[in-house]
């Protein structure tokens, strides 16, 4: 049985959620392996509406073990927050498993990430202030406190001493902000020390056994390809590593055990925060796809910035990740327009580039050559086969998979759970 990584192709916002639910019913473990709750999915179930922001998606489908592996930062209040408020809707969580190398997110992490933004001024990189850069940063410099040290009470005094040690200086001397105590984090920490006990294990050695039992997984990756600290529009990116690489070191699975990438793309192009974006619209189009396709983040309420699909985009994220499979999603937002302009390539400074440019100065001035396809009006969130789609329809899909690097597998129609229209299986 298959380990699968499914990916956001574009700046995040894609529609994760709607395909890891699209394929939950046959997976045994779900697994969260980067980021943290900076970012999150949007989950329809019937009549239902289910945010989720640091819990992977495949906490909404019973016999499913949801795992929040090594790779992510986890605020601990937000966890319980979420678990809370999912458990209230008759949601059964207490299968979550999370890893003890799992990084924890403080409050010292969250005040650092907020006072820093607010100091780059214009050169602000559009962070949510959650404390997840913060929070990474510390992991890197060895100065991180894990899952596993809270059960350690002097470990985790130790660490959180030697973190604040100089973080207090920062914040007092640079920043004109208050110190924070050693107890009040400790304390703040010990006291969820009881209710994650049961959770926390050693999720690498859990995931292993239940591929050599056959058993399906599927790594979830949190934001995006073009958001990837090392892959994405640096230093417009998050940080962490949101390709499919993430998935074999933010989760302790060997690479030679995934056997299918899974590419999520928009039928249109959004991103959140700053960065270089070639298609955004600052037009009529632009608050036409905002509006119709209710762009506002899960989990900040930001509006995005919206635009045109980009094909380059497409093809990075097929080169970066090995995708096998995309899913195209939103298809029907485009639904009304005369005619569909798509980027095939970017014109920067004169010179035609089809693929992506290494140099971040040249895709900021990139400005996208666009091909344009015939629109359709028909509503299309019925259709179940391919050949239930208008004949525009069709032949916008196919346009796209020609220039995007990997075959489309799923095509959504609508926000519903079960309007998506499935070309080939995403597992076998």
């Amino acid at each position: 049985m298959p380990a699968v990584v499914l990916i956001g192709a574009q700046w995040g916002d894609e529609g994760k959620g709607k395909a890891t639910d699209l394929l939950s019913s046959r997976l045994d473990y779900v697994v969260k392996f980067n980021g943290g709750n900076n970012a999150g999915h949007t989950v329809v179930v019937g009549d239902e509406k289910y945010a989720l922001h640091l819990l992977p998606s495949g906490i909404l489908t019973p016999g499913v073990t949801p795992v929040i592996a090594n790779g992510v930062v986890v605020d601990i209040e937000v966890l319980f927050e979420e678990i809370e408020g999912l458990e209230s809707r008759g949601v059964d969580t207490s299968q979550l498993k999370i890893s003890a190398n799992a990084h924890v997110i403080t409050q010292y992490h969250r005040t650092l990430d907020k006072v820093t933004e607010r100091f780059l001024g214009k050169r602000q990189i559009g962070t949510t202030g959650r404390g997840i850069g913060p929070s990474y940063a510390d992991k890197i410099n060895r100065v991180g406190i894990r899952m596993q040290d809270l059960f350690d009470e002097n470990i985790l005094r130790q660490k959180v001493e030697g973190a604040l040690d100089q973080k207090n200086h920062l914040l007092l001397k640079v920043y004109n902000r208050r110190a924070i105590g050693v107890d009040e984090v400790v304390d703040e920490l010990l006291g969820y020390v009881d209710r994650l006990r049961p959770m926390v294990t050693d999720t690498s050695l859990l995931l292993h056994r239940a591929l050599e039992a056959g058993e399906t997984v599927l790594f979830e990756g949190g934001q995006a390809t073009m958001l990837d600290v090392d892959h994405g529009t640096y230093p417009f990116v998050t940080s962490s590593n949101a390709t499919s690489g993430g998935a074999v070191t933010g989760s302790g699975v060997a690479p030679n055990r995934i056997d299918r990438v899974i590419g999520i793309v928009k039928a249109y192009t959004t991103r959140v925060g700053s960065g270089p974006f070639p298609t955004e619209l600052f037009d009529e189009w632009g608050e036409f796809l905002a509006d119709k396709g209710h762009e506002f983040g899960t989990t900040t309420g930001r509006r995005r910035r919206t635009g045109w699909y980009d094909a380059p985009i497409a093809r990075y994220t097929a080169r970066i990740n090995g995708v096998t499979d995309f899913v195209l999603t939103k298809l029907d937002v485009l639904t009304g327009i005369d005619r569909i302009p798509v980027a095939v390539a970017y014109d920067v400074d004169g010179v035609i580039m089809e693929e992506v440019p290494v140099s971040q100065s040249d895709f900021h001035h990139a400005k996208p050559v666009y091909e344009e396809f015939p629109g359709w009006t028909e509503d299309i969130s019925g259709a179940r086969s391919f050949e239930d789609l208008p004949p525009n329809a069709q032949s916008y899909v196919r346009e796209l998979e020609a220039m995007s690097g990997a075959r489309f597998s799923a095509i959504g129609v609508g926000p519903g759970r079960d309007e998506i229209v499935q070309l080939h299986d995403l597992l076998d």
